[in-house]
């Protein structure tokens, strides 16, 4: 993994910062993209289980949302990730990754990491893959929404990454 940059600041995400968000996600063009207003209400509702990674200034050039699964109340699902292309390569999705897991794991005692990534999204599967690694959790997969589930058109099958047991909130360099 590349050190993200010095000058990096990973927190949590304000209300003002939704249409940023939204913006980020719809230059990534990869992800499904949701209503600005959703992203106005992820950072009012879901600040605290979502960070943002913030350029010397002070603009978010990343970000990555997530909620603690109401029946599962020590796992983290990730929602989305997104990088400013700019910003791509240098370690950032990984920061704030591991930022949050390690503030989750802290504050609200997380030992478990979700997401779906979509067959084909190497990116996110060597994100979340190292990520797994650097925590010595192991990494199981099954797809959660095939296909046919999808009203809106194709849409290829969401495979779910089950992260877990995080062995320490603080990662180590993967060999």
């Amino acid at each position: 993994m590349t050190a993200a940059p010095a000058d990096l600041i990973v927190d949590q995400p304000a209300v003002t910062d939704g249409a940023a968000l939204w913006r980020l996600a719809k230059d990534s063009k990869t992800l499904d993209l949701n209503s600005s207003y959703s992203y106005l209400l992820w950072c009012r509702d879901f600040a605290g289980t979502s960070a943002v990674a913030r350029g010397a200034d002070g603009e978010p050039v990343g970000f990555v949302t997530g909620y603690v699964r109401p029946e599962r109340p020590r796992t983290l699902l990730v929602w989305q990730v997104a990088v400013d292309s700019a910003h791509r390569g240098l370690g950032i999705a990984a920061a704030l990754l591991d930022g949050l897991a390690g503030r989750l794991a802290a504050e609200r005692g997380i030992t478990d990491v979700e997401t779906t990534i979509t067959p084909g999204n190497t990116a996110s599967e060597r994100l979340f893959t190292s990520f797994a690694a650097r925590h010595g959790a192991r990494v199981e997969r099954a797809v959660l929404f095939p296909t046919e589930l999808f009203p809106d058109g194709p849409h290829d099958p969401e495979v779910l990454y089950r992260i877990g047991p995080l062995t320490d909130a603080t990662p180590t360099e993967a060999h």
